[in-house]
C-alpha cells in the first residue's frame, strides 16, 4: 500500500500554495517511506508516499496512460493486476511499468466513470482526465483503505483536499481543528467511526464501495461532495436466500472462492508473512497461503500476558502443525497501557477496543523482521456471524415476534436497571429499532455500550448528543426491511464495526503506522458475493455452530479441533486502565488526562461522573455491568487523550507527536 494525498481549486485554474501538498504528503511518510511523486498542474496537486511491493524498480506515482492525458495516485493492490493487464494489451494499450498502478488510467480510457467496476482489490484512487478535467475519488467496496477529504475557501477560491489520513488534512494548515460532536457521537454509540462522519469538522470519510466524481470549473464544493455508490452488498430477498440443499456442493464452492483469493493474495514481489491467532480464521488462511505458495510462510502471533486472553499456546501448536516459523509478540499491561498514546496518534479518532494495542505491537514486529505484507483473517466474523450477538439474538428473539407484547424492551430494560447502566426512553429505542429494520442482536449490544454516553457527557453536550441519533447518519439501504433478520444484522456489523473500527484501527491505520501492508482474503469481493447469498443456516447452524461454512472447508485443511475451536473475544485487560493511579507505565498521564481540571478544559464529560467510576473499578468484581463501565471509562480515556494529541496539547505532559502547527 501507499498514502495518498492532493488538492484541487475547483475552479480548475489556480496552483496550488507554496508547500501545502508536501507538508500533507509528510505527515503520512510512514505509509510510503521508500520514495515519493509529484504532478502539479493548474489547478491540482497530487502526491503520492509508496510502499514498494509491486514493480518495485518503476513503480513510482503518479502515473498516466500512454499520452499523459489521464494521470492517477494510489494505495491499494489490484490482486488480479496479470490478467487485467493482457486483456488491456489486447486491446492495444501500452504498459511502460511493472505495477498494478498503471491499471487505473487503461481501464478508464475504456470503461470512463463505470471504471470501479473493472476494479477488483483493496483500494483508495484519485483519477484526473486532463481532457474533460473530470476527477474521480474512490474507496474499495470493503473499507480496506481509507480516504479522507474536506473542502476550504483559501485566497478566494474554493478547494478540495483529500489524502489516506487525517493528521495530512490537517498538516495542509488549511484546515480548522475543531471536534465534530456528531463524530463523537459514533464512537459512544459504535465504538467506531464507520464514515462519512468523522471526529474533525468539516473532515468526511468516503464510506466503502463510494465515490466522488466532478469536473474542474464545472462544480460546487457541494457538488464536488457528493457521494455516489458503485457497489453495495446485495442480500437475497427474506425466503429467497440459496438454502443449499446439497452441503458438498455448497461447501465445495466456499472453498474454491476462498482459496482463490488466498491465492491471489500471496502474489507480491516482496515475501508475504500471516498473522496468526488461536482461531479458524487466520488458521485456514494460513493453511491455504501455504499450499499456494508451495512452502510454510512466516507467521507472527501476539501475546497478551494475562489469564484467559493468551492464545499464544493454541496459535504455537496451529504453527507447528502447518510447519510455518513462529515469532510471537509479548504484551504485558505496562507495554499496552504505555503504548495507548501511539495508537491513538495513529487511529486518528478515540479507540476504546484496548485489543488494538497488540496488534500495533504485531505490525511493528513484522516491520522489524523485515516484511512489508501480512495477511490476516479479518472478516470472517461480519459476514459468517461469528460474534456472540448473533447466537444471544437467536436464543431471545422469540420475545420480538409476539404482537402487542414488548417483551424484548422489558428484558433490556430490566438489565439495565439492574446493572445500573442509564436507559434511554422508549421513543429512542423504537427509532433506533425502525432504523435497524427491526430487532438486531448487533443494535443490542451497541444500543448496552451506548448508554455510556448518559453516564459521562457533561448536560448540554449530552443533551446535543441524545437529540440525534447516529444510525440516521448511515444511510441506511431502503430495501434493509426485505432481508432476513440475520442478514441485516450482518449487514450493520460490516456497516459500521468492519470500516469503522476492524480496518481503521486494528487494520490499515494500525499496521501502515509501521509500513506494513494487511491483505483479507475474506474481504475478497468474489467470497463476500458467495457469503451474502446464503441461506443463514450456512452461516450459524443451531445455537452455537457459528461461521458453519468456513469450518466445514477448515475441517479439510485443519485439525478438527482447530476449525471447530471456539471464538474468543480477543480485547486487552481494560479494567487496570482508568484505575491505576501513578506508578506504573503511562499511569501519570492516565491520571492527568482524567483529572477534574484536563476534563472541564475538554469539556466533553462529567468530571463526578468519571471520579465515581474510577472509584468503582477500583474494587473487586465482575460481570457484563463491569464490562461496560470499562469500555466506557475507557471511551472518556480515549477521547481525552485524542484531544490532548490532536487538538489542545495541555491535558497531560505527554509529548504529541502530532503536528498541530
Amino acid at each position: 500500500m501507499c498514502g495518498i494525498a492532493g488538492m484541487f481549486d475547483l475552479s480548475g485554474q489556480r496552483r496550488a500554495p507554496a508547500g501545502v501538498v508536501s507538508a500533507m504528503a509528510k505527515a503520512i511518510y510512514h505509509r510510503g517511506p521508500d520514495e515519493d511523486g509529484y504532478l502539479e498542474r493548474p489547478g491540482l496537486h497530487l502526491a503520492n508516499r509508496r510502499l514498494s511491493i509491486v514493480g518495485l524498480a518503476d513503480g513510482q506515482q503518479p502515473i498516466s496512460n500512454e499520452d499523459r492525458s489521464v494521470w492517477t495516485v494510489f494505495n491499494g493492490e489490484f490482486f488480479d493486476y496479470k490478467e487485467k493487464r493482457k486483456t488491456l494489451e489486447a486491446k492495444g494499450h501500452v504498459f511502460r511499468t511493472h505495477t498494478d498502478t498503471e491499471l487505473i488510467p487503461h481501464t478508464w480510457e475504456d470503461h470512463g466513470t463505470e471504471f470501479l467496476q473493472h476494479l477488483k482489490g483493496q483500494f483508495a484512487i484519485c483519477v484526473w482526465d486532463s481532457r474533460t478535467n473530470e476527477v474521480v475519488l474512490a474507496r474499495d467496496r470493503a473499507g480496506i483503505c481509507p480516504l479522507f477529504y474536506t473542502t476550504v475557501k483559501h485566497d478566494g477560491a474554493d478547494w478540495l483536499l483529500f489524502a489516506s489520513e487525517m493528521k495530512a488534512l490537517l498538516a495542509s494548515g488549511l484546515v480548522e481543528r475543531k471536534a465534530d460532536l456528531n463524530g463523537l457521537n459514533h464512537i459512544f454509540t459504535f465504538m467506531a467511526m464507520p464514515g462519512p462522519t468523522t471526529v474533525f469538522q468539516g473532515i468526511r470519510c468516503l464510506v466503502p464501495g463510494r465515490y466522488l466524481h466532478f469536473k474542474l470549473g464545472q462544480t460546487t464544493p457541494e457538488q464536488a461532495t457528493a457521494q455516489k455508490t458503485y457497489w453495495r452488498v446485495e442480500y437475497p430477498d427474506c425466503g429467497h436466500e440459496d438454502y443449499g440443499a446439497d452441503e458438498k456442493k455448497v461447501v465445495d464452492g466456499f472453498e474454491e472462492v476462498l482459496y482463490a483469493a488466498v491465492q491471489r493474495r500471496v502474489w507480491a514481489d516482496v515475501p508475504v508473512v500471516s498473522y496468526l491467532s488461536g482461531g479458524v480464521d487466520s488458521s485456514v488462511v494460513v493453511a491455504m497461503a501455504n499450499k499456494a505458495m508451495g512452502r510454510p510462510i512466516p507467521t507472527f502471533t501476539v501475546s497478551v500476558n494475562a489469564k484467559g486472553l493468551d492464545e499464544k499456546s493454541e496459535a504455537l501448536a496451529t504453527a507447528k502443525h502447518l510447519g510455518c516459523s513462529p515469532v510471537v509478540v509479548d504484551c504485558g499491561h505496562d507495554q499496552l497501557r504505555a503504548g495507548y498514546p501511539e495508537l491513538i496518534a495513529a487511529a486518528e479518532f478515540p479507540v476504546i477496543d484496548t485489543s488494538c494495542l497488540a496488534l500495533l505491537h504485531l505490525a511493528r514486529a513484522v516491520h522489524r523482521n523485515g516484511y512489508k505484507v501480512a495477511l490476516t483473517g479479518e472478516g470472517a466474523d461480519e459476514w459468517l456471524g461469528g460474534y456472540s450477538w448473533f447466537k444471544i439474538r437467536k436464543l431471545i428473539g422469540w420475545m420480538d415476534r409476539i404482537p402487542g407484547v414488548p417483551l424484548g424492551f422489558a428484558v433490556r430494560q430490566l438489565f439495565q436497571r439492574l446493572s445500573g447502566a442509564p436507559r434511554f426512553p422508549r421513543a429512542a429505542y423504537l427509532h433506533s429499532l425502525d432504523r435497524l429494520g427491526g430487532p438486531n442482536g448487533w443494535g443490542d449490544l451497541y444500543g448496552l455500550i451506548s448508554t455510556n454516553k448518559l453516564r459521562f457527557f457533561t448536560g448540554d453536550t449530552r443533551a446535543a448528543l441524545i437529540g440525534r441519533a447516529a444510525l440516521d447518519d448511515l444511510e441506511i439501504p431502503a430495501d434493509l426491511h426485505r432481508w432476513h433478520p440475520f442478514n441485516r444484522q450482518m449487514y450493520f456489523g460490516a456497516r459500521v464495526m468492519l470500516p469503522g473500527h476492524l480496518l481503521a484501527s486494528k487494520g490499515d491505520r494500525i499496521a501502515m503506522h509501521s509500513s506494513v501492508e494487511t491483505r483479507y482474503a475474506f474481504l475478497d469481493e468474489d467470497v463476500i458475493a458467495y457469503m451474502a447469498k446464503l441461506h443463514p443456516r450456512w452461516k450459524l447452524r443451531g445455537l452455537l455452530r457459528d461461521k458453519f461454512i468456513e469450518r466445514k472447508v477448515a475441517e479439510r485443511w485443519l485439525p478438527r479441533d482447530v476449525a471447530w475451536r471456539t471464538k474468543k473475544m480477543f480485547r486487552a485487560p481494560m479494567d487496570s486502565w482508568a484505575a491505576v493511579r501513578g506508578g506504573g507505565a503511562g499511569g501519570t498521564w492516565i491520571d492527568q488526562v482524567l483529572s477534574p481540571d484536563s476534563l472541564r478544559k475538554a469539556g466533553y464529560f462529567d468530571a463526578e461522573a468519571v471520579a465515581q467510576a474510577r472509584q468503582r473499578l477500583a474494587r473487586p468484581g465482575g460481570g457484563v455491568a463491569r464490562t461496560g463501565l470499562e469500555m466506557g471509562l475507557t471511551g472518556v480515556l480515549a477521547t481525552q487523550l485524542w484531544h490532548h494529541l490532536y487538538l489542545d496539547g495541555s491535558l497531560c505532559d505527554l509529548e504529541s507527536k502530532v503536528d498541530r502547527s
